[in-house]
């Protein structure tokens, strides 16, 4: 069985420090191989380089692990449940 809270957060944290990962990586190497399209994507409201846009994608990067794991924890749990060993 999984701790929602403990998958809620760990999900989060995970999901916010690959956000810096990929803004770190944006500044780092040349325009061509940015995420800038992805995070666009993926991200509503992110614009890149603006301070607004970072902290959009903090604020967005945080809320999605948050979402992930509510979800996926009772889901698990459910089938661990149903079938687990």
């Amino acid at each position: 069985m999984l701790n929602i809270r403990v998958v809620t957060w760990s999900l989060s944290t995970f999901l916010l420090a690959s956000y810096l990962v990929c803004i770190l990586y944006g500044l780092i190497v040349p325009e061509r191989f940015h995420m800038t399209m992805f995070l666009e994507a993926t991200l509503p409201g992110f614009k890149w380089l603006t301070p607004g846009g970072f902290l959009v994608g903090l604020v967005e990067s945080f809320l999605w692990g948050a979402y992930i794991g509510l979800v996926f924890t009772p889901i698990y749990n459910f089938f661990h449940r149903r079938w687990g060993f």
